[in-house]
């Protein structure tokens, strides 16, 4: 018997295969065009054959709930294991709650996205796959292309040419085929898709790999880990295509069905007005497009890829949801930078936007335990913060 299996998000159908596997072959047929794809697989476990307890999982880097078979397929890299910061005070003032930050952007490739990268490296590498494919505003691209140049595995990246030059430069540097598309990230998406079907190379698209969401689960983890074996009363976390956080309750998820927590902690999503997607259709029956545009170009995205499950667990455990302006994000980087010394980049910032904004409007209780994700470095993204900022001129050498 095969440790895992696929369970549709949209009719419940249950796959198990080893073979290459996306989405639900019954549900995707009923997908449409400017409408978030139906059939995305969340990847499950034979939970009550695990008799172990939480530190031997850890002790194993988590395997036994991971879809590969060695430790080894994973890159030689240190993927995950990042650190948590407790912060006691922000601009003077003593805070009388626990405030911690999760900074991912300490992974090889300075993003959450390497945690996914490396899941979906390993398993190619396990089952014979030498090229894999896929679509990213930057950050996932960068990661599966350092990945892959760890793994001696060729990557091909589809890109929409607006997306940073610093992670332009990072797909190239790891020597990975760059694709810009003079379009959306969801253009680069489906065409990426389409190279996919015409020449068989192995996709590792959020959403739509249903190992990403597999790999992004790890920090949740890590974090059940670093509160010594509790959980926090709530988890900030920045949405775009909504596989992040999915990620982050899925990982709770499988604790909770492991008998190790009692309770899910409350997960906020985090969106840009700029690109509200998921925060705008949750309570809506039909989805409607609200077009993005956003100083927080990760998190931008017209189709959130991984909508249904995002919602789904949304509502399943009560989380949150909460939008913040652009204005209020790149503050959050520059509060961010001056009290801790962590420089992230927009998108992976509006986390902290989030909660302060939670913070400002007095809904963080006194003696709870808060967590903000960070998901990338300010480095792959300078020219969103150069508003923020005077370069002083020089000044003579006397």
């Amino acid at each position: 018997m095969q440790k895992y299996y696929y369970q549709c998000v949209d009719c419940g159908q249950e796959i198990e295969t080893s073979e290459v596997v996306y989405l639900c072959p019954d549900c995707k047929i009923q997908n449409n065009q400017n409408q978030p794809p139906k059939g995305v697989l969340r990847t499950l476990y034979h939970y009550t054959k695990i008799s172990k307890s939480f530190k031997e999982i850890e002790k194993n880097d988590f395997l036994d709930l991971l879809p590969i078979s060695k430790i080894e397929s994973l890159p030689n890299l240190r993927v995950g294991k990042t650190p948590m910061y407790l912060i006691k005070n922000i601009d003077n003032e003593d805070l009388n709650f626990g405030l911690y930050f999760k900074d991912d952007a300490q992974n090889p490739t300075f993003s959450f996205k390497d945690r996914a990268s490396a899941i979906v490296s390993a398993w190619a590498k396990e089952n014979g796959i030498d090229t894999i494919i896929a679509a990213s505003t930057g950050n996932a691209g960068s990661s599966l292309a350092g990945i892959c140049a760890a793994q001696k595995q060729k990557a091909i990246i589809y890109v929409p040419s607006s997306a940073p030059k610093a992670k332009l430069t990072q797909i190239v540097m790891y020597g990975a085929k760059l694709i810009t598309v003079a379009g959306t990230y969801d253009q680069a998406f489906d065409m990426s898709l389409a190279a996919t079907e015409k020449h068989g190379f192995y996709n590792r698209n959020t959403a739509f790999n249903p190992f990403t969401i597999e790999g992004k689960k790890t920090v949740s983890f890590e974090m059940y880990s670093q509160m010594n074996e509790q959980v926090a009363d709530r988890i900030f976390v920045p949405v775009g295509d909504g596989v992040i956080i999915s990620g982050v309750f899925k990982g709770f998820e499988d604790l909770l069905k492991m008998g190790y927590i009692e309770k899910m902690p409350v997960i906020v999503a985090v969106q840009s007005e700029g690109s509200k997607n998921i925060v705008a259709n949750i309570h809506q029956k039909e989805f409607t497009i609200y077009p993005s545009k956003t100083v927080a170009d990760s998190i931008s995205v017209d189709i959130p890829r991984n909508y249904f499950m995002a919602v789904d667990y949304l509502k399943k455990y009560n989380g949150e949801t909460v939008l913040v302006s652009d204005s209020e994000i790149l503050q959050a980087s520059k509060t961010l930078s001056n009290n801790t010394g962590i420089f992230s980049e927009p998108a992976s910032v509006a986390s902290f936007a989030g909660f302060l904004k939670y913070k400002s409007e007095n809904r963080i209780p006194e003696k709870s335990k808060n967590i903000v994700l960070l998901t990338g470095s300010g480095l792959k993204d300078l020219n969103s913060v150069q508003c923020l900022i005077t370069l002083p001129d020089a000044v003579k050498p006397n």
